[in-house]
């Protein structure tokens, strides 16, 4: 049975006036305003199929946004990857051969392996490094409530509860589990370091909402950094935590969830949540809940995480 496509109401726009920057690397530019403060950076596409990230870096250039102080750098990451799009096969274009998002590691970064994502992920080290904080722009699969993914160091969750939404934060208190996201690259990851990392999970891929979202949080975190003046105040949400427990990385063709699962369904302690082969996948806890199901079981790639509310 063919797999019935989403609704499109965003769909690749022609990037090519955006190649060349003037940070020496191509999709990358750079706005300095002479004054002092942070070197923010906005990133979108790390994921070629993932439009809130394209919509929100190119509104900021296309809007003329300039910082008050400091430095603002914008890039997208995956263009090769976004211009594979099939609206045939929409998540195809996630990435060409590796994920992006996985590979800020030196292992990877200094390795004998090459690829797209690996080629790009090196143009894009320098970019990263030279960034005081960080923003990563992302989207989800399914349509479910966006929210924040970070390390657990109190500099990310400050930031994140001062922008006020999204108002769901998952939190990685050892890491993704599967390797190394762009937000935890260099002293991003340090434990000591001063640097804010976060990646806004911002709605359904293909929705208008997911880039709407990816704007506003982008003009928040430069904002929230003293880069622009904050747009509006944001009405107060309870915000929601998610702490990270597991990452389940699929092992053979046969992984299978118990049902359908968008995200943020919850089981209880020992309750079955998926199969890979023979091995079972059940809840470690109590009000166990899952986010970013697989659509699919491919080898090597994420097919659940496990967490539990903080």
């Amino acid at each position: 049975m063919s797999e019935t496509l989403p609704v499109f109401e965003v769909l690749p726009r022609d990037l090519s006036a955006y190649r060349k920057g003037n940070a020496g690397v191509d999709y990358v530019h750079r706005f300095e305003s002479g004054r002092p403060g942070p070197h923010v950076l906005v990133n979108g596409l790390t994921h070629g199929n993932e439009f809130c990230g394209m919509s929100a870096v190119t509104h900021l250039l296309d809007t003329g946004v300039r910082p008050l102080c400091g430095t603002l750098t914008v890039s997208l990451a995956n263009v090769a990857a976004y211009e594979s799009f099939d609206a045939q096969r929409p998540f195809d274009s996630r990435q060409l051969v590796h994920n992006l998002n996985r590979i800020w590691s030196p292992e990877w970064l200094d390795g004998p392996q090459d690829s797209p994502e690996l080629a790009r992920a090196r143009e894009l080290r320098p970019v990263v490094a030279a960034a005081d904080h960080v923003l990563d722009l992302h989207s989800t699969n399914a349509d479910v409530v966006p929210f924040w993914v970070y390390p657990q160091y109190e500099r990310n969750g400050s930031a994140a509860l001062a922008m006020g939404r999204p108002s769901v934060h998952f939190v990685m208190p050892n890491g993704l589990g599967s390797g190394t996201p762009l937000i935890q690259y260099g002293t991003f990851g340090d434990p000591a370091g001063t640097g804010v990392g976060l990646v806004a999970e911002c709605g359904q891929h293909f929705s208008r909402a997911a880039s709407d979202l990816a704007i506003a949080v982008a003009r928040d975190f430069l904002a929230h950094f003293g880069l622009m003046a904050r747009d509006e105040a944001v009405p107060v949400q309870p915000q929601r935590r998610f702490e990270l427990l597991q990452t389940w990385v699929i092992k053979t063709p046969e992984f299978r969830l118990v049902r359908p699962l968008q995200g943020f369904e919850v089981f209880a302690k020992g309750e079955l949540i998926a199969t890979d082969g023979a091995e079972e996948i059940r809840a470690p806890c109590d009000d166990c809940t899952i986010l970013m199901p697989a659509r699919r079981a491919i080898v090597g790639r994420e097919g659940v995480y496990l967490s539990r509310p903080m």
